[in-house]
Order: structure tokens, then C-alpha cells, then sequence
């Protein structure tokens, strides 16, 4: 068999949760990290849904390709597959996303999209809506504000430009923590 890629965008950049080889900064074309899927359980409840990111049509997203090695690939799927589809708002896919490094090859990898056909499509939301659902969201694995604060940061880290993210962050920091 062929190496196994994972495509993370969003929270699989900072905190993959699975063993990998190595890791390169990736480029997705056709699709683009967006907060357009309600949070029910990680960022928010049914009752004060947070917002987490999905790729969605259109655009280009820049991410992170991680190889894993053949012996941990059902393990990293089955993995996979408990973090990123709990409430099956995301379609587990495989999309051609191009290395960032010498070689700028292209790989396959398995990613995850927003299924636009689930209640919990938020759809495209303008700046203030997403910042009025991220800034006192709560769920199990904390707070939206922590998450959205954390990609932005990785993102920055890896010289990786969203512009609504990076100013999502900086209202955030502005004002003060719930």
C-alpha cells in the first residue's frame, strides 16, 4: 500500500492526537477553512452552540499533511473517525493536497468537509455573527474562545495568513474572557 495523509486544517494542526512520520505545512485547493459548523458538544451545547471550522466549497486552504505510517493507519482512521464525526457533521474524504516542501509533490490524503445537508451547517456567516457564537461558547473540550485562539496561533506560527481568523483573535483578546 501507498502512504496514508491526513489533511488537518483547523484543531488536527495543533493537537493531531495520532502518531504520524512527519508532518509538512500542505496546500487544499477547492475548499476553505471556514467557521460554518455549529458546536454541540466540543465548543458549545445544544442549548449555546459554539463554532468550529470545516472546509468548505471554494477557495484554497493552506494546512498541515501528516504521513502516517502503514502498520497505525486503521488505528488512525478509527481515531479519526471518533474525533471528527461524532454528530456526522463532516464527510470523511480523500482530496489531492500539494506538499510545501522541496519537491512540492502532490499526495492523497483523508480529510474531513462540511456536510452543507447537516442542521448543524452554520452556512457563511459574517465576522460579527461568528464572534457573537465564539466568544462564551462552551463544550467538553472547553472553551470556543481557547480553540479559536489556538488555531489562530499555530497558523501564525506556521506563517499561515486567514484573515478572519486573525481578526476573530484579536477581538477576542480585546475584549475580556467570559
Amino acid at each position: 500500500m501507498s502512504d496514508f495523509w491526513v489533511f488537518g486544517y483547523g484543531s488536527l494542526m495543533w493537537r493531531p492526537g495520532f502518531p504520524f512520520e512527519e508532518a509538512f505545512p500542505a496546500h487544499l485547493e477547492g475548499e476553505r477553512r471556514a467557521f460554518c459548523v455549529q458546536s454541540y458538544i466540543y465548543r458549545g451545547t445544544r442549548e449555546h452552540p459554539g463554532l468550529v471550522l470545516g472546509l468548505d466549497r471554494g477557495g484554497s486552504c493552506r494546512g498541515m499533511a501528516f504521513r502516517v505510517a502503514e502498520a497505525e493507519r486503521d488505528a488512525v482512521l478509527a481515531y479519526l473517525r471518533e474525533r471528527e464525526l461524532v454528530t456526522n457533521s463532516y464527510l470523511e474524504v480523500e482530496r489531492d493536497i500539494r506538499l510545501e516542501r522541496p519537491a512540492r509533490d502532490y499526495v492523497r490524503a483523508t480529510t474531513y468537509v462540511v456536510d452543507r445537508d447537516h442542521p448543524q451547517y452554520a452556512g457563511d456567516l459574517s465576522r460579527a455573527a461568528v464572534l457573537a457564537q465564539v466568544s462564551d461558547s462552551v463544550g467538553q473540550a472547553g472553551s470556543n474562545r481557547d480553540y479559536v485562539l489556538a488555531t489562530a496561533e499555530h497558523l501564525a506560527s506556521l506563517n499561515i495568513e486567514d484573515a478572519d481568523l486573525e481578526w476573530l483573535a484579536e477581538q477576542l483578546l480585546a475584549a475580556p474572557a467570559a
